[in-house]
């Protein structure tokens, strides 16, 4: 169950097209993206809309995370320490979306309940991180389809067992064989009425993409 988590929106390649809605107490804003995926270890996602941030990048390898900032014609390499910083103004960290730890390989799970969440039968198990795991959360309580092995929440708390933030997914829809959520909503629970949506609107699994599409030299010619 949480390797299929893990590696929800990875086939073996893919191409989408998203929007980005940020909600804070100051501004909102939308982002309008595209993004290639390969594998579970390679995705780059470019801005095309606003105008004034098209063609800035992100590119992840492995564990490595480059952006490339369009306005100044830098790439910048991300480095552990800006690992919890916010993506794009979002409130998904660039850990979020390098996914450097993997539920299914660095923690330990408890099935702690099961429940019914809107005419769904529901799992609910709570994760521990294993002994020396390089992780930042105390535990994370995820929240799985029974039917499906869908995920619809996911729930961040430190290791004072505080809950920080939440992921919701919603719109469920199967592409080319696979079902996912078109929608997911990261709340940060600490800043009630702010949140980040992240909305597919195309998202194609039948590309054909070479490892080589995912270089720092292709970060910066898209």
């Amino acid at each position: 169950m949480l390797q299929a988590v893990d590696d929800l929106y990875r086939g073996q390649a893919s191409r989408a097209r998203v929007t980005m809605s940020v909600t804070t107490k100051h501004w909102t804003r939308t982002l309008e993206m595209e993004s290639w995926t390969l594998g579970t270890d390679r995705s780059l996602i470019r801005i095309l809309q606003p105008k004034k941030e098209r063609g800035t990048a992100t590119l992840m390898v492995a564990r490595d995370l480059f952006t490339y900032l369009s306005k100044t014609d830098r790439t910048i390499k991300i480095s552990g320490a800006m690992m919890g910083g916010a993506w794009m103004g979002s409130h998904f960290t660039n850990d979020d979306l390098v996914r450097s730890s993997r539920l299914s390989e660095d923690f330990d799970a408890t099935l702690s309940g099961r429940g019914v969440v809107e005419g769904a039968e529901i799992y609910q198990f709570t994760l521990t991180p294993k002994e020396g795991a390089a992780v930042v959360w105390g535990k994370i309580v995820v929240s799985i389809r029974a039917a499906d092995l869908m995920p619809i929440a996911q729930v961040f708390h430190d290791e004072d067992g505080a809950a920080i933030k939440s992921l919701t997914f919603h719109d469920f829809r199967t592409v080319q064989g696979r079902t996912v959520p078109f929608s997911m909503r990261m709340l940060p629970l600490d800043k009630p009425g702010e949140s980040t949506e992240i909305r597919y609107t195309e998202l194609d699994y039948g590309i054909a993409l070479k490892p080589s599409f995912f270089s720092v030299q292709n970060l910066r010619a898209l």
